[in-house]
C-alpha cells in the first residue's frame, strides 16, 4: 500500500504562482513514476507532468514553460512549481504514483488539491 499526501493548492490571481507537493509513504519501490494530473469540472482527468525516479519527465504542452516538475527521491516527494497561472489552469490537481508493490505493478492517487486561478 502507498499513501499520498498532497499540499499547496489554493486561490491565486492570474499571473501568480503556486507550488504543489506530494509525499509518498508506505511500500515504495525505488523505481517509480510520480506526477500530477488535473480535472476541471467534467469527467476527463488530464496529464500535467510526470517524472520518473531516474529524472525523465513528461510535460503537457499546455503547461510547458510555465510549470516545472521536480522530485526529491530521498523524501519520496514530488513537486509542481506553477508560474504564470491562467484561469484555465483552475482544476483539482491529483498526485499519482506508479510502481511496484511486492513485485506487482500498481498505481495510487492522492486525494486531490484545488487550484483556483481567478481575479
Amino acid at each position: 500500500q502507498v499513501q499520498l499526501v498532497e499540499s499547496g493548492g489554493g486561490l491565486v490571481q492570474p499571473g501568480g504562482s503556486l507550488r504543489l507537493s506530494c509525499a509518498a509513504s508506505g511500500s515504495i519501490s525505488n523505481d517509480n513514476v510520480m506526477g500530477w494530473y488535473r480535472q476541471a469540472p467534467g469527467p476527463q482527468r488530464e496529464l500535467v507532468a510526470t517524472m520518473t525516479s531516474g529524472g525523465n519527465t513528461n510535460v503537457a504542452d499546455s503547461v510547458k514553460g510555465r510549470f516545472t516538475i521536480s522530485r526529491d527521491n530521498a523524501k519520496s516527494t514530488v513537486y509542481l512549481q506553477m508560474n504564470s497561472l491562467k484561469p484555465e489552469d483552475t482544476a483539482v490537481y491529483y498526485c499519482k504514483w506508479i510502481g511496484e508493490v511486492y513485485k506487482i505493478r500498481r498505481q495510487y492517487w492522492g486525494q486531490g488539491t484545488q487550484v483556483t486561478v481567478s481575479s
